[in-house]
C-alpha cells in the first residue's frame, strides 16, 4: 500500500504535524476517501474526505454526530462512540480546497469483516447495531436531521422503477423484460411499506441505515464486538431498514455481485445469529407492529436494492459504477433470487423470530 501525500494545511487544521505521520488509503469505502495516519510511536488517526457528492450537506453530519457523542457520553459513558476529533478552531471538519474533511481515532487491535464467515460474527455485528439504537432510544430524534431524503423510501423506489420502464431504450427493456415481471410481481412489499409508513405504533427510531458486516469493529482475535462505525446515515428511521440490510447481506455467502446464482442460498444458522443479537438489545423496546414486521424487514431491503440495481440498468447505469454492461441486470438479478429464496423459507425463518422474540 504507497504512501500518500496530502496538503500541509490539512494537518494544520487538526493540529497534527504531518512530518510525524504516514498517510495511506484504508478500507473499501465506495463513498468517502479514507486514510490512516500513522506514527512511529503508535498514534494513528483515520481521515477521511467527505462525498459532497452523495452527503450534500455535511452540517448535517456533524450536527447528528454531535448530538450522538454527547448524548451517550451523558448517558452511557463507557460506551465507545466513534466521533470526528475536533480541529483547532473546534469544529468538526476542515474545509481545503471546497473539500470537507474530517478526522477520526483510531481503534488499534480490531477489525471490520466485508462478509460474515461465521454465525458469531452475524450475532456480534447485529448485536452492535441494536445496542446503538438501544441506547439512543431517549435522544431527542426531532433534533436530528435527514441527511439523505428519502434513503429508504420504498414507495419513491417503486415509483422511479416504473418510470424507468417507461422511459427506457426498447432494447434493454426487452432485455429485462423477465426480471421486470419478476420484480412487478412482488408489488405487495412496496404496498406494504405504505402501510408501516403511516401506521402509528411503528415508531422513527435513531437507526445506522447501512448495517452491513465492515460497519461494525470486532477484536481482531475475539471476534467480539467492538463498536459501530461509519456513522454519516445515523437517522431517524424504521428498524426495518437496519434488520432488514443484515438480513439481506448477512444470510447468503453470495454477495449481490455474485453471477453464479447457485451460490446463493439462506444460511439459517446466521439468520438465527443475526435475529437473536440484534433482539438480545431491542427484544423489550419493540412496538408489536415491529415484531409483526421483524421477517419482513429482509424482504423490504432485499427487494429496495433489487429494483435500485434495475431501474439503474434501465437507465443506462447513470448511479452504480459498473465492471461490465449487464452488471447491474445481474446485481438485480441476484436480489430477486435472494428475495424469492426468504420468501420460500418464510416459515422456518418465522419460527426462528419467534423463538427469540420470548
Amino acid at each position: 500500500m504507497e504512501n500518500i501525500t496530502l496538503a500541509p494545511e490539512i494537518y494544520r487544521a487538526f493540529g497534527l504535524d504531518r512530518n510525524r505521520f504516514i498517510a495511506k488509503r484504508f478500507g473499501h469505502g465506495y463513498i468517502n476517501r479514507t486514510y490512516l495516519l500513522q506514527s512511529s510511536n503508535e498514534e494513528s488517526y483515520i481521515l477521511q474526505r467527505i462525498n459532497t457528492q452523495v452527503f450534500t450537506s455535511p452540517e448535517a453530519i456533524a450536527s447528528n454526530y454531535r448530538l450522538a457523542a454527547d448524548f451517550l457520553k451523558r448517558r452511557y459513558p463507557d460506551y465507545l462512540f466513534v466521533a470526528p476529533l475536533l480541529t483547532v478552531d473546534q469544529k468538526e471538519y476542515c474545509i481545503w480546497n471546497d473539500e470537507y474533511w474530517r478526522l477520526l481515532p483510531y481503534i488499534p487491535h480490531t477489525l471490520a469483516l466485508d462478509a460474515a464467515t461465521a454465525p458469531e460474527q452475524a450475532y456480534e455485528a447485529a448485536r452492535q447495531f441494536g445496542r446503538l439504537t438501544r441506547y439512543l432510544h431517549d435522544a431527542p430524534l426531532h433534533q436530528f436531521q435527514v441527511v439523505i431524503p428519502n434513503f429508504h423510501n420504498l414507495t419513491l423506489r417503486y415509483s422511479q422503477l416504473q418510470e424507468a420502464i417507461r422511459n427506457a431504450r426498447e432494447e434493454r427493456r426487452e432485455y429485462a423484460e423477465e426480471l421486470i415481471e419478476g420484480f412487478l410481481d412482488y408489488s405487495s412489499i412496496a404496498i406494504h411499506f405504505e402501510e408501516i409508513k403511516t401506521e402509528k405504533s411503528f415508531p422513527d427510531r435513531l437507526i445506522h441505515h447501512d448495517a452491513k458486516m465492515n460497519n461494525v469493529l470486532l477484536d481482531e482475535k475475539t471476534f467480539k464486538g467492538i463498536c459501530v462505525i461509519d456513522l454519516d446515515t445515523l437517522m431517524p428511521g424504521k428498524i426495518i431498514s437496519d434488520l432488514g440490510d443484515m438480513i439481506r447481506t448477512y444470510v447468503s455467502p453470495a454477495s449481490e455481485e455474485e453471477r453464479d446464482f447457485s451460490k446463493i442460498e439462506i444460511r439459517e444458522s446466521y439468520f438465527e445469529a443475526l435475529i437473536q443479537g440484534y433482539l438480545d438489545e431491542l427484544r423489550d423496546l419493540l412496538t408489536p407492529v415491529e415484531k409483526e414486521a421483524l421477517f419482513y424487514a429482509g424482504l423490504f431491503m432485499t427487494y429496495m436494492q433489487g429494483i435500485r440495481f434495475l431501474t439503474d440498468f434501465l437507465n443506462e447505469d447513470i448511479y452504480y459504477p459498473i465492471q461490465y454492461p449487464e452488471h447491474n441486470f445481474y446485481r438485480a438479478k441476484n436480489q430477486l433470487i435472494l428475495l424469492q429464496q426468504l420468501i420460500a423459507k418464510q416459515d422456518t425463518l418465522q419460527a426462528i423470530i419467534r423463538k427469540h422474540l420470548h
